[in-house]
């Protein structure tokens, strides 16, 4: 499906207000990401924590700032934002799972992209119009 009538972008307040909010979730998973790939103690023990094997945790460090930089990059932003909301999907599971209330952290992070690529990007508003 073609949306040739679109405008020329966003506001540039509406832009801005996209970018920023979009940091927030890039920053915190690249974060993460690189954490995990230092292997500190406290991820050792958070991966023991929630039953994940030691073994696992550069492929999934590296899962998750691949998808991250995709959701980072524009022309990637939509695809990117689906697969750092599976990513999060998987997490929030896991906290389910063993009961760790900072589920709603990753819950949060995933809304927090999608509301900041929703302001940023003309295609997704066009296809998910808001009421005024």
């Amino acid at each position: 499906m073609a949306l040739n009538n679109q405008t020329n972008g966003p506001s540039k307040a509406k832009l801005w207000a996209g970018r920023i909010i979009s940091a927030l979730p890039v920053l915190l998973l690249l974060f993460s990401g690189f954490m995990k790939l230092m292997k500190p103690a406290p991820v050792l023990q958070g991966f023991a924590h929630y039953g994940y094997s030691e073994s696992l945790i550069v492929p999934i460090a590296l899962l998750e700032i691949a998808c991250t930089v995709i959701y980072a990059i524009p022309r990637t932003s939509i695809l990117g934002a689906i697969l750092v909301t599976a990513y999060l999907g998987g997490a929030t599971a896991t906290n389910v799972r063993v009961g760790d209330p900072s589920f709603v952290m990753t819950v949060l992070l995933g809304v927090l992209a999608w509301i900041g690529l929703y302001l940023r990007d003309e295609r997704l508003s066009a296809l998910v119009p808001l009421r005024s």
